[in-house]
């Protein structure tokens, strides 16, 4: 999957007598990676530290934050920010409270933070403009070894961002002291999430939008296919299967709506809140708001550290989200089971069983179906933890990254499989045909008959009702009835009734806006093959 990640260009920033680079959001360049979320294992080794470790420590030390490197033990450094601390944290809550193990997928955002921050500190005249450019050059190395796999991540340097910014002391020296100046970790990790989330809508309405086209090129395929359509999973009227399609299209279309929405909201900048309270220094929030691409700096401080709300509302699409693709995971497994047969995947998109050998099973719908629990569970989680915080940054927000990661990772994957599964089935025409007499599904189109002859919708009703239990006497169906038991029925019927009668006179009955009329249907074709730029033709 590529995927468009915003990245300011190295080039700009490698010269020690550059000027402040521009971060507007038109250059914003897009790197495309193949892995957006997480980085691959290979690229983050994790450094043992030369220090005793309790066995209670030693066995909660998480297995993806500590895999040693192989280049030997280090001495534990004095904390960044330990100047008054008399003595360093125990293993057990140095471990307990790491999160380098996860933030750091937060790295290239960081550093664009970081890039951003000391440009705005250079503008202002807090750092000189040669400080600057060793911070910009240092940056530079630290992404570049980030992403050669080269850079040691080590949990006693606690969070992404102080492992970038005492890496880029040991590169760079004393300048790097000054990068922190007139900002927070509660100011930066709230706007490096905000970045990561941002690009992450990008790349999951990337996938909602090949999905329907997956779908609507599967609707095409199959013109004037009806299937029964249903409610309370019993049998109702007859559809186009496009129609059905087509529903599922508008679903995600509303998802795609939501995430928009949450980008816009999202797209506002805590930079320069610093730690809750802002700063008296001479900054300039604008500046480096608009060289992130935000719309303008929040306008409350404490606001802009404590809220998650974009964050809950991210995963909130997500649910909903996830809850449309459970549904469609749902249709197309009953639909793939012996007793419905009307759909059939292939063996690419199949798996089979252990002990069965003649077994088929559609597995991938059913994780899409068993999968959503875990992204409406991660909202959930998101939700509790942030209920009770007071106002304003509490350490219980560092809990929110993992949740959104899997929220993320995890609907990706279920538009993914899901795309590809609907690029791999057929539907059975011949089952699905054989099946359609069942259920009089003519059985409102012939009420709507009657009403069309001056009939009430409620006598109607009743008068079509009780030809349906003279078919079920009789084992027959509704066209099968001669006009002269019709007209015994009811005097309103005439010999015209039998274009009413059927599922494919039914279908062609249907004619109000939206409905699953042929026209209409063809019309609801026509305006996603131009929105999504689909070729009918192919």
């Amino acid at each position: 999957m590529e995927t468009l990640l915003v990245s300011p260009s190295s080039s700009s920033l490698s010269s020690s007598s550059a000027s402040i680079p521009s971060f507007s959001p038109v250059q914003r360049s897009h790197n495309l990676h193949k892995n957006p979320i997480f980085l691959k294992p290979q690229n983050l080794s994790f450094t043992k530290l030369n220090r005793r470790t309790t066995p209670c420590a030693a066995q909660n030390m998480s297995s993806s934050a500590a895999s040693a490197s192989t280049d030997g033990p280090l001495k534990k450094e004095i904390k960044l920010w330990g100047g008054r601390f008399e003595e360093s944290v125990t293993d057990a809550v140095e471990n307990f409270t790491e999160s380098i193990s996860f933030d750091k997928a937060l790295y290239k955002h960081d550093i664009m933070g970081s890039r951003a921050h000391a440009s705005m500190l250079a503008h202002q005249g807090l750092i000189s403009e040669k400080d600057r450019d060793s911070i910009l050059r240092g940056l530079d190395e630290v992404e570049r070894q980030i992403e050669a796999g080269e850079f040691v991540w080590r949990t006693d340097r606690e969070d992404v961002h102080m492992n970038i910014e005492a890496a880029l002391t040991d590169i760079v020296g004393e300048p790097a002291k000054k990068l922190h100046t007139a900002r927070s970790r509660n100011d930066q990790v709230s706007t490096d999430f905000r970045l990561w989330c941002r690009d992450n809508i990008d790349i999951i309405v990337a996938c909602i939008r090949r999905l329907q086209v997956s779908l609507l090129k599967l609707a095409m395929k199959n013109d004037g296919l009806i299937v029964p359509g249903y409610t309370h999973l019993q049998r109702a009227q007859p559809v186009l299967l496009q129609h059905l399609l087509l529903a599922y299209v508008e679903q995600f279309e509303r998802d795609v709506g939501r995430l928009l929405d949450c980008k816009v909201r999202m797209n506002f900048c805590p930079l320069g809140a610093c730690a809750l309270a802002g700063t008296g220094l001479p900054i300039d929030r604008f500046m480096t708001s608009e060289a992130l691409g935000f719309t303008a700096p929040l306008r409350n401080s404490i606001d802009a550290v404590s809220d998650r709300d974009f964050v809950l509302e991210f995963l909130s699409a997500n649910s909903i989200m996830a809850t449309h693709l459970s549904r469609l995971g749902e249709e197309w497994v009953l639909w793939a089971s012996e007793e419905f047969g009307f759909l059939i995947p292939s063996d690419s998109v199949s798996t089979g069983s252990s002990i069965m050998p003649q077994k088929k099973n559609p597995d991938p719908m059913e994780l899409v179906r068993g999968k959503s629990a875990r992204v409406i569970g991660d909202l959930v989680s998101l939700l509790v933890l942030c209920k009770g915080l007071p106002h304003a940054y509490n350490r219980d927000l560092q809990e929110d990254k993992e949740p959104v990661f899997d929220s993320v990772k995890t609907i990706i994957g279920m538009l993914e499989v899901s795309t590809e599964f609907a690029q791999n089935i057929t539907f059975n025409q011949q089952k699905i045909q054989k099946a359609l007499p069942a259920g009089h599904l003519d059985a409102t189109t012939l009420a709507d008959y009657l009403v069309k002859k001056g009939v009430p919708f409620r006598t109607s009703h009743d008068i079509v009702g009780r030809a349906v239990a003279m078919c079920v006497s009789r084992n027959c169906q509704l066209q099968d009835l001669s006009i002269g038991e019709l007209q015994n029925i009811s005097p309103a019927f005439d010999e015209d009734v039998y274009e009413f009668l059927g599922v494919e006179n039914a279908v062609k009955k249907f004619s109000s806006y939206g409905s699953t009329g042929s026209d209409c249907v063809a019309s609801q074709l026509g305006y996603w093959a131009a929105k999504l730029d689909i070729n009918r033709e192919t």
